[in-house]
């Protein structure tokens, strides 16, 4: 009997991705009912992934599931935050991706290239629902904050995290 080997892999977001990130964002906010003007799901960016992240500040990735794109995240200035703060931007995983690891690989590798740009703490707002997601971020060192930072513009969003890097 022949074992079927499960290869995912990480790489920067390409134009051609657009669509397929903007469905998996929209299908994994709408499973955790996060849907409406208060979440990220209705920022415009949506739609051009690549372009908005396509510049020296910021950078977004895929996770690749045997060559289909399965999950997604990124880092980006923190909107009216403190100098030196970014913010874990969109980072969302299918089903088929959840629970075999590869959400604490991407996050680290995000935050590490996060870290070489110069960035000294990284920020994250998410919903309490989503515990999967909550365990991860304390797991790698998040610390859950009382309030939020910045100006995001996502009043959704009930849980807060901050992380030196």
């Amino acid at each position: 009997m022949q074992t079927q080997t499960i290869s995912f892999s990480v790489r920067f977001i390409e134009a051609k991705d657009n669509e397929t990130v903007a469905q998996i964002i929209r299908q994994v906010m709408t499973e955790f009912d996060c849907v409406g003007e208060a979440y990220s799901i209705e920022d415009p960016e949506i739609s051009d992934m690549f372009t908005a992240y396509n510049n020296d500040e910021s950078f977004f990735k895929v996770l690749e599931y045997n060559g289909a794109v399965v999950g997604c995240g990124g880092i980006a200035p923190l909107k009216d935050g403190p100098k030196g703060t970014c913010e874990l931007k969109k980072m969302y995983f299918l089903p088929k991706a959840r629970g075999k690891g590869q959400g604490k690989k991407f996050l680290q590798q995000c935050l590490e290239e996060a870290k070489a740009l110069g960035y000294e703490k990284c920020y994250l707002e998410t919903v309490e629902r989503m515990a999967a997601a909550n365990h991860l971020y304390k797991k790698v060192g998040f610390e859950k904050l009382c309030g939020t930072m910045g100006n995001t513009g996502h009043c959704g969003c009930d849980t807060y995290y901050v992380k030196t890097l």
